[in-house]
C-alpha cells in the first residue's frame, strides 16, 4: 500500500488520538492535498512547524497502528466478507427456503461489516 495512503487511513481511524490542529493539518496535508505552504498560510504556522507536525503525526500514526492494530483488523475484516460474499455466491441449485437463508445471511454479512 502506497504510504500517503497508508496514513491517510491511518488518520481515519486514529484523528480522535491527535490534537485539533494536529487533526487539521494532517487533514489539510494528506485528504485535501494541499502543500506545506499553502497549510502555513491558512494555519497561521511556520513552513517548518507544519513539516515537523506532519514528521509527528507520522510517528504517532504509525505507533498507534502497531500497539493497536485497527487497520490491520479492519482490512483483515474486509477481505473476510469479501470471501464469505464471493463463496455465497457460488452456491446454486437450492430450495427456496435454502435461497432465503442464504439472502438473510449474505445481507447480514453486508450490513454488520
Amino acid at each position: 500500500m502506497e504510504e500517503r495512503v497508508k496514513i491517510s487511513i491511518l488518520l481515519d481511524i486514529y484523528e480522535k488520538l491527535l490534537t485539533e490542529k494536529q487533526k487539521s493539518i494532517m487533514d489539510l496535508y494528506y485528504n485535501d492535498d494541499l502543500s506545506l505552504s499553502e497549510i502555513s498560510e491558512l494555519t497561521n504556522t511556520s513552513r517548518q512547524a507544519v513539516y515537523d507536525i506532519i514528521k509527528r503525526c507520522n510517528k504517532l500514526l504509525i505507533g498507534y497502528e502497531n500497539k493497536i492494530g485497527l487497520m490491520d483488523k479492519t482490512l483483515r475484516l474486509m477481505n473476510t466478507k469479501k470471501f464469505l460474499l464471493s463463496e455465497i455466491d457460488k452456491i446454486k441449485c437450492l430450495d427456496e427456503e435454502s435461497q432465503a437463508i442464504l439472502k438473510n445471511i449474505k445481507q447480514s454479512i453486508i450490513d454488520n461489516f
